[in-house]
């Protein structure tokens, strides 16, 4: 027979509670309603309640975890044609308000016909009133043991070089340097960066859960990295930090400009610290039709408000090209300048669908490098800074809440006529 518990015993359980309860809340263990109590010199501050912010999307564990095999290189595998590695980030510092991007790019063959020079080097740097450098550079493959490839990978971990350019480290820290590389004829450019991810990566593209980096397509991206260094631009150095991405992916062969006839990618930097991390892939030659379908399989939006921990990942998507420059390949495809996004969730995301969000974007590329391969490539890519402006709507049930947005964003928008 269980033993009764006297109420003398209760009361002593219930008090002992009761303190338990008021040591963790003094210590900071436990805060209400938001609130921060800081302790230390005596005085007693309690900050403001932290903002709203909406509620997150449920990811696998195996769908935000890399090892270092994934990080190494796959383009020697015979299936892969092509693989990157790639860095950006919105900078502070000395650069306030300047965009970086670096890019290792080991193509396929047919992504740059023609042109038997598939090795290709990003390096660009974009300021806020309309500073330029850096560009695309794309050199010829080497085989064999007398010549070597300009671009070289190995693994595990990121170790890959494009001449004096490079990239190296594992999860969670990286270092980025570039130089020249005949990237910019008119300035002398060194940029080193440090990559530090707070937080674990998203797979986008990939069936990690079972075949891990033997995936002949895959796509992971860091997202929120703590990002700091300096570039050095002609004669004068300046000291930069700010939030960044680090994205890697690789594919097959079977994967061609047929099937993908472009695509428009931003990461970007809010002024609230929230981030935003997009991609549209357009399943047509751009001659076709440069319109994207609002139900399109090839789109990836996460928001984050903590640096990568957690995403709110929206699938019904609908990006809408409101200004194109001037037609550039062929004068038929044009490349865009100007967006407007609108995103929400479908009913499959149960809980997001019943918080309503929708989120609206406005987009504008204003500061971009373009390098066009004519006859017979026909390819375009455009690289620098866009301006972000827009708003998120949610609702938890019993209030409503809408956040203004802001910020910049590092872009990269590429277009094929073939």
């Amino acid at each position: 027979m269980t033993p009764k518990i006297k109420k003398i015993d209760a009361i002593i359980v219930v008090a002992l509670i009761i303190i338990a309860g008021v040591v963790l809340y003094r210590t900071n263990y436990l805060s209400f309603n938001g609130e921060k109590k800081e302790t230390g010199t005596g005085e007693e501050n309690i900050t403001t309640p932290s903002s709203p912010v909406p509620p997150t999307s449920m990811i696998p564990g195996y769908m935000r975890t890399v090892t270092a095999d994934d990080e190494g290189s796959h383009y020697q595998k015979i299936r892969i044609s092509r693989e990157w590695w790639y860095f950006s980030a919105i900078l502070g510092g000395e650069l306030n308000g300047w965009s970086v991007a670096i890019s290792f790019n080991h193509m396929a063959y047919s992504d740059l016909f023609g042109t038997l020079k598939p090795e290709v080097l990003v390096v660009t740097l974009n300021g806020p009133n309309g500073e330029q450098y850096g560009g695309i550079v794309n050199n010829k493959r080497s085989f064999g043991i007398i010549s070597q490839s300009i671009l070289t990978a190995t693994s595990p971990g990121v170790d890959v070089k494009y001449g004096d350019s490079w990239a190296e480290g594992r999860a969670p820290s990286w270092h980025v340097h570039a130089t020249n590389n005949e990237i910019d004829n008119e300035h002398d450019i060194v940029i080193d960066l440090e990559y530090f991810a707070p937080s674990d990566p998203i797979w986008t593209v990939g069936d990690k859960a079972f075949v891990k980096s033997n995936s002949n397509i895959a796509n992971y991206a860091f997202l929120g990295c703590k990002v700091n260094g300096s570039i050095k631009i002609d004669d004068r150095e300046y000291k930069v930090e700010g939030t960044g991405v680090h994205e890697h992916s690789w594919s097959p062969n079977i994967v061609t400009r047929g099937s993908i006839g472009g695509w428009d990618w931003f990461h970007m930097s809010l002024s609230n610290g929230w981030g935003i991390y997009l991609v549209n892939y357009y399943p047509s030659p751009q001659f076709i039709s440069t319109k994207t379908s609002k139900i399109n399989p090839f789109s990836t939006l996460f928001i984050t408000t903590d640096d990568g921990k957690t995403v709110t990942s929206l699938d019904d998507i609908n990006i809408k090209i409101t200004k194109s420059d001037e037609k550039v390949l062929l004068k038929i495809v044009t490349m865009p300048s100007e967006y407007s996004l609108s995103a929400k969730a479908r009913a499959t995301q149960l809980l997001l669908k019943s918080a309503k969000i929708g989120l609206n974007l406005d987009i504008k590329t204003d500061n971009a490098y373009c390098k066009i391969w004519k006859f017979p490539t026909y390819v375009g890519m455009k690289v620098g800074m866009s301006d972000i402006t827009g708003k998120i709507t949610w609702s938890d049930g019993s209030d409503n809440y809408e956040a203004e947005l802001s910020g910049f964003a590092t872009s990269w928008s590429m277009r094929a006529f073939l």
